[in-house]
């Protein structure tokens, strides 16, 4: 198996596996074609999952030109099947009914950058499939579990609860998933998904309330009961970016991360099981074992690792 890695990237996540590594980028057209020279299957899963950026046309690049070059560099190789990880974010817009994948969202619906550019690579996939590449598209819902290195904005949700830097929360829900039955999930796309469909990958539709009792339930940790109305939470985002900007560093609280959580993105993901055969466990196993992980590679402080653990005494 080929594996593409920029040359900044490090790739202790899976130094384990037997892999093959080419030197390249997304935004590296040339780089791309060489990569493909004999690969009959291609998974494109990377992306740029960021909801703040010094410059959003970073994002774009990354995102939007990133999959045009790749899709090109696919189709000049001839390659057999490309599977394309899109996101939830693309269809979880308000409806009367829960969203799936035959739901049709419209650009001016995708609230800020990382949206609305997966929206645009996601539709470069879709119409590189009706031109006859044959690409199929994943879509997986919020993943959760270990290896996540970075942390992504999800984990660093689950992050700040462990720190204890969540002082209330705000009324939301998201779909989530274990990210190793996502990853099992893409398997099943390649080898039982139709060329431009597109398969939601998900688990189980939570409040984030909900979430945030599941994991004090999980380490002992006590939830926060301060339900944040969105104007205020809004308003401190904006406060946040202002003084971040000033100081010169990310933001704790992204504007865009709190325009998102303004409805529900709860999904039916019963597609994927009906037609892959695709099995979510428990997301609270998968928390279980972000939250495991987490400790064991020095995420969490150490007076609130403590705490965690003798409640688990």
């Amino acid at each position: 198996m080929r594996v593409l890695m920029r040359p900044s990237s490090s790739n202790r996540a899976i130094s384990d596996l037997p892999l093959e590594y080419v030197t390249g980028d997304l935004r590296d057209a040339a780089s791309l074609e060489r990569s493909m020279k004999g690969v009959k299957r291609v998974f494109h899963v990377a992306a740029d999952y960021r909801l703040w950026a010094k410059r959003s046309k970073d994002i774009y690049d990354s995102n939007v030109g990133g999959t045009k070059n790749l899709l090109a560099a696919a189709k000049s190789a001839g390659i057999e099947q490309l599977v394309y990880t899109s996101t939830v974010a693309t269809i979880a817009v308000d409806r009367p009914e829960l969203p799936n994948e035959f739901t049709e969202a419209k650009l001016e619906e995708m609230v800020g950058h990382y949206k609305r550019s997966k929206w645009m690579a996601e539709k470069e996939a879709l119409d590189a499939a009706k031109s006859g590449l044959p690409v199929i598209v994943a879509m997986p819902t919020t993943p959760v579990g270990p290896w996540d290195w970075k942390p992504t904005p999800t984990g660093k949700i689950i992050l700040d609860f462990l720190n204890g830097n969540m002082p209330g929360y705000v009324e939301t829900g998201l779909n989530f998933v274990g990210v190793e039955e996502c990853a099992a999930g893409h398997l099943l796309v390649a080898e039982k998904g139709k060329v431009g469909e597109r398969y939601l990958l998900g688990g189980e539709n939570l409040t984030l309330k909900t979430m945030l009792d599941t994991l004090a339930n999980i380490t002992g940790l006590r939830a926060p009961v301060l339900k944040i109305p969105h104007g205020l939470a809004l308003g401190v985002a904006y406060a946040n970016t202002v003084f971040s900007r000033l100081v010169g560093r990310e933001p704790g609280i992204p504007v865009e991360g709190v325009r998102i959580a303004r409805h529900m993105m709860f999904v039916d993901c019963s597609r994927a099981k009906r037609e892959l055969g695709f099995q979510a466990g428990p997301v609270s196993a998968a928390l279980q074992r972000a939250v495991r992980w987490y400790e064991a590679n020095g995420y969490i402080a150490k007076s609130r690792a403590r705490r965690m653990a003798r409640a688990a005494a």
